[in-house]
């Protein structure tokens, strides 16, 4: 019988998971509404009793992302004091969703990436993953990607898209 082969493997494809690189770590999405009159309403006094008596540690290595899931009008600083509280404890806090945490996670990881490895490489972003990779993550790591590299695929080495080609 004939030897099997990896002929993927033994190309000079380079393949990039960004589930790789996945930040561990909890993913917190904080409501401010509960510390709101009516949950519209930001009265200034209550609201710092709230921050005050709250329990922060259990946001230790946490990302942390805060928003108002009503349309209360919440100004910049109570975000602010909230998160100068969080500092201490938590690894990362914004306001906005999950998905946006994420997408500022990879962000940070990507503009850090070495691409010395891939230079003049064809190379295949990997599409499929179990963790939450966010689309904006991709198309960062695409733009980076570019001027490096000989060819941008998109998917695993038996189906991939392609993207891009040096020319």
């Amino acid at each position: 019988m004939d030897e099997i082969i990896n002929r993927v493997a033994n190309s000079k494809l380079k393949v990039i998971d960004l589930e790789d690189y996945y930040p561990e770590g909890k993913r917190v999405l904080f409501d401010i509404k509960d510390w709101l009159l009516e949950g519209l309403v930001l009265r200034e006094k209550e609201f710092r009793v709230s921050v005050a008596s709250h329990n922060w540690e259990q946001y230790q290595d946490c990302y942390v992302a805060l928003h108002c899931s009503t349309d209360a009008i919440v100004p910049d600083w109570a975000y602010m004091l909230i998160t100068l509280e969080l500092q201490a404890y938590s690894k990362l806090s914004i306001i906005g969703s999950l998905e946006m945490l994420e997408s500022l996670l990879y962000a940070e990881i990507i503009s850090n990436l070495d691409l010395s490895e891939y230079q003049n490489a064809p190379v295949i972003i990997k599409g499929c993953s179990n963790k939450p990779v966010p689309s904006n993550a991709l198309i960062l790591l695409s733009q980076k990607l570019k001027p490096v590299v000989k060819s941008i695929m998109f998917g695993e080495a038996c189906s991939s898209v392609p993207l891009f080609k040096k020319k």
